[in-house]
């Protein structure tokens, strides 16, 4: 699971870097999406490279803030979870427990 964590840290970081490093983010091609509620408001996108490394991109309708989690046994204990959302100024945070 700590592998885990450290892959899907990175991985958050390569996919939020683009947004941070110029004006237009850019789109990678995922070939893999769900929508994971019956409101259509919560909407994954995934896929992975050659080497498995998998990226990952969630679109929420949401006051501020959205929590994903990543789990051996889809189960609460023993998950990894990833928070983040934007302060009222604008600043954006992002944790990962």
């Amino acid at each position: 699971v700590s592998v885990l964590f450290l892959r899907i840290k990175g991985m958050l970081f390569l996919l939020f870097l683009p947004c941070f490093c110029c004006g237009q983010p850019a789109l990678p091609r995922l070939r893999f999406s769900v929508f994971l509620d019956p409101s259509n408001m919560v909407y994954l996108r995934w896929d992975h490279d050659e080497q498995e490394l998998m990226t990952f991109e969630l679109q929420v309708h949401t006051t501020g803030w959205v929590a994903f989690g990543f789990s051996p046994h889809g189960e609460l204990p023993g998950s990894d979870i990833v928070i983040g959302g934007v302060f009222p100024n604008g600043s954006i945070y992002f944790s990962v427990s």
